[in-house]
């Protein structure tokens, strides 16, 4: 009886490691893509795996099968994977081999966009920030450093991620090459470079690019299947990718927009599915495939949300909800642009495939309003100075992201005019400790009239990172804090100390805290019971502009300008009983009372009085 229950443990883990090791072949055909060498026609939606919660990762992928969806698209961020120099960290929210692996259990094929720049309205466009400190180093091109940064990133990605390829017994049937890069340049030496690379560190399956139509021939490299974005004209797909691809296909829109983002002090944008419904319909009934961006977009928390910034345009920083107007909302529920798109998927389905029964919205809660404990202000609890004859910027002083405040005393007794020359991105400015001021990157404000009492006046300027740019030419000027100089009444303005508070862990701890300050920025901690567990989302709209941790997550940026007015607080990150709350608040100190609601506030406009 032992012998045989032996050899049947033994014929179960043989078959269990045939299964684990079976292989699936994915290749170009002349029309369509080919898996197992049959016709496969991919119906992708983008979902990025630090904007859910890890704990939510299998759910939000149940709901891409529940719409329809074969497979998932998602970008790796460097910045993520290697905040300091030399230092990877693929645990937790940050291990995306395991959110690769959820995938496959759930029966997804998975896209994978690894190359160092995302965009993706991401932090540096995905870069990390330390970058910058290396002289001479110039990002997406073939300077020496740059290259030798990218390929010690590039091969610790493959390491997590080759293996999960379709060809080796995995599930990631395409890897992209670089991201848009006809949108930036066309040297096509520096994309066949980012190909070799991709190749040595063991992507070594089905590789392709992708650029806006308008871009595709700077930005393709010859080889490679050309995917495209944001079009959806079945013919004009057909001729661009022919004329890129030696007159075949396949035909991939590798992201496709039936939706888009916000950035502060502009409303949140929405498109009506049915704006999109018959353009869906088109391409599948053309056999054409497609990755939605975004199918999810959840939430970009901490410091990571991005910004644009162009000639003709102000700085733009993007908000902390990624809502996109996407068929799955923020939370993960089912909207009524999932449920209309999943209506025009059914019609192309395989004969005899059906689609799971869509999850009912997941309940949420309110939270009655309850008062903060305990504040501290950030004036009254220092850190240790560093001090320099001109101000230093974020960089110099290798703070990645958070608040510096600089310090200084000037000669008073006199009117003039304070000029910060190349402020990033957003500056309190106090005199003896009052705040008589504030300077917005955004609406292009650098200049503010003093008049100083007489004597010896303390001046300080506490400058917010709000978002490095994540598009454009811009990249390559991506510093942060007092980037420049200082002058008042047209005199440079020297001798410098600089406090920095990056809020860079789940502690968010302050030293040796002393007396209250009357209007400087302050960290207040509290709690609040809940006695079911469930979504809620933080009404901010009292507030007036700062950062929220819950349990010692972080979950994101609050402006009361709007459009966003709520923070997103997963279920996951809830428990029964006591929750800890800790807010940064920059200029309303006096607040102190909190609530939550059932459901967002995502499109609310409103001029901040903070006189």
């Amino acid at each position: 009886m032992k012998v045989k229950l032996l050899w049947l443990v033994a014929i179960c883990f043989s078959l269990s490691a045939f299964g684990q090791q079976a292989k699936h072949t994915f290749k170009l055909g002349e029309t369509n893509f080919l898996l197992d060498d049959k016709p496969f026609q991919i119906i992708s939606g983008e979902l990025h795996y630090p904007r859910v919660p890890k704990e939510a990762w299998r759910a939000r992928m149940k709901m891409a099968k529940a719409m329809g969806l074969n497979t998932i698209g998602t970008y790796v961020f460097w910045n993520l994977h290697e905040p300091q120099k030399g230092k990877f960290d693929f645990s937790g929210n940050n291990n995306i081999a395991e959110f690769v692996k959820i995938a496959q259990q759930e029966g997804l094929w998975v896209i994978l966009r690894p190359s160092p720049y995302v965009c993706a309205e991401w932090e540096f466009g995905g870069y990390p920030y330390w970058l910058q400190n290396e002289k001479g180093l110039v990002v997406r091109s073939t300077e020496k450093q740059y290259l030798e940064e990218y390929k010690k990133y590039i091969v610790e990605v493959g390491k997590q991620l080759a293996p999960l390829q379709i060809n080796h017994g995995g599930n990631i049937i395409m890897v992209q090459v670089e991201n848009e890069y006809g949108s930036y340049a066309a040297d096509k030496s520096y994309l066949d470079i980012n190909r070799k690379m991709f190749i040595e560190a063991g992507f070594d399956g089905l590789l392709y690019t992708c650029d806006p139509a308008a871009d595709v021939r700077d930005g393709h490299l010859d080889g490679l299947l050309p995917a495209l974005n944001g079009i959806d004209n079945p013919a004009k797909i057909r001729q661009l990718v022919n004329e890129n691809h030696k007159g075949k296909g396949p035909y991939f829109i590798a992201e496709w927009y039936p939706a888009w983002f916000d950035w502060w002090g502009t409303a949140h944008h929405t498109v009506p599915a049915e704006q999109y419904t018959n353009r869906l319909d088109s391409v599948l009934a053309a056999g054409i495939s497609i990755n939605m961006y975004m199918f999810h977009g959840g939430t970009t928390r901490g410091f990571m949300n991005g910004a644009n910034y162009k000639d003709i345009s102000p700085y733009e920083p993007q908000t902390s909800s990624y809502d996109y107007d996407a068929p799955l909302n923020e939370a993960g529920n089912a909207t009524d642009k999932f449920m209309q798109f999943r209506a025009v998927i059914e019609k192309h389905l395989p004969e005899g495939q059906n689609l799971p029964v869509v999850a009912a919205a997941k309940p949420s809660i309110a939270v009655a309003p309850f008062k903060l404990g305990s504040k501290v202000a950030l004036f009254n609890a220092l850190p240790k100075a560093v001090k320099n004859i001109t101000p230093l910027t974020f960089e110099d002083l290798k703070q990645d992201y958070g608040y510096v405040l600089y310090r200084t005393t000037i000669k008073g007794g006199k009117k003039g005019e304070l000029q910060i020359k190349q402020l990033r991105d957003y500056a309190l400015i106090f005199i003896n400790q009052k705040r008589i001021g504030i300077l917005d990157r955004r609406l292009n404000q650098n200049t503010l009239a003093l008049d100083l009492p007489a004597g010896e006046v303390q001046l300080d300027i506490f400058v917010e990172n709000m978002g490095r740019v994540n598009f454009g030419k811009y990249l390559l000027e991506n510093k942060k804090g007092i980037t420049e100089q200082v002058t008042f009444d047209g005199t440079e303005v020297k001798n410098w100390s600089m406090y920095g508070f990056p809020f860079n862990n789940d502690s968010i701890t302050i030293t040796n805290p002393s007396k209250a300050n009357g209007n400087g920025p302050s960290l207040q901690k509290g709690s609040f019971q809940i006695s079911t567990v469930a979504d809620t989302y933080l009404d901010m709209t009292d507030w007036g502009k700062g950062v929220v941790w819950v349990n010692g997550h972080n979950l994101g940026k609050y402006w009361a300008i709007g459009p966003q007015q709520t923070l997103y607080i997963p279920q996951e990150w809830l428990k029964k009983g006591k929750n800890d709350i800790a807010v940064l608040e920059l200029i309303k100190p006096d607040q102190n009372i909190l609530k939550a609601i059932d459901q967002p506030i995502l499109n609310t406009l409103k001029k901040l009085n903070v006189d």
